[in-house]
């Protein structure tokens, strides 16, 4: 084995690694970043199934301000419309019922990214909890569905960056 083969070897390996790892970094950062969901959203859920029948077919409003530490999510919701068999109501001010929402930002190379949220609301008589699983569309678009404790609900959900 030649000695000045094998530090040639080494440097050209070096080079190599460093070049790959900057391709990859270069990759993930500008040609496939993490989607963008920083910011206000308008979230509507519409019940599809419960074991509650006055929330079937119901539809809740929320805004939610979201923001992004990594692919890790955290935020706020605030109550701000309901249309169910009791009648259809806008809240505001003290009227508003607010929620603490985490999640996860799951970033697919082969297909859409995934956003998954997690929140508490601090209801009128108790705390619930809703879990939500979005396909983002666009940058102002993710649809999918969620689940709540609160009469074993369900449907679909869908948010946007305009108010509905």
């Amino acid at each position: 084995m030649n000695f000045d083969s094998f530090w040639a070897d080494i440097i050209a390996t070096l080079i190599g690694g460093i070049g790959l790892t900057f391709l990859f970094f270069f990759a993930r950062e500008k040609l496939f970043p993490l989607p963008d969901v920083t910011g206000r959203w308008y979230l509507e859920m519409a019940t599809v199934n419960t074991a509650y029948n006055p929330y079937e077919g119901m539809i809740l409003r929320y805004v939610i301000m979201i923001w992004r530490e990594g692919n890790i999510l955290k935020g706020s919701a605030e109550k701000i419309y309901e249309n169910s068999s009791t009648g259809e109501r806008e809240y505001v001010g003290e009227n508003r019922t607010r929620a603490v929402i985490e999640g996860y930002n799951e970033k697919n190379y082969l297909g859409k990214d995934r956003v998954y949220l997690h929140s508490i609301e601090n209801g009128h008589g108790r705390e619930s909890t809703s879990f939500y699983e979005l396909l983002i569309k666009s940058d102002k678009e993710m649809i999918g569905a969620f689940n709540s404790m609160v009469a074993n609900q369900d449907g679909t959900a869908k948010c946007q960056r305009e108010a509905f």
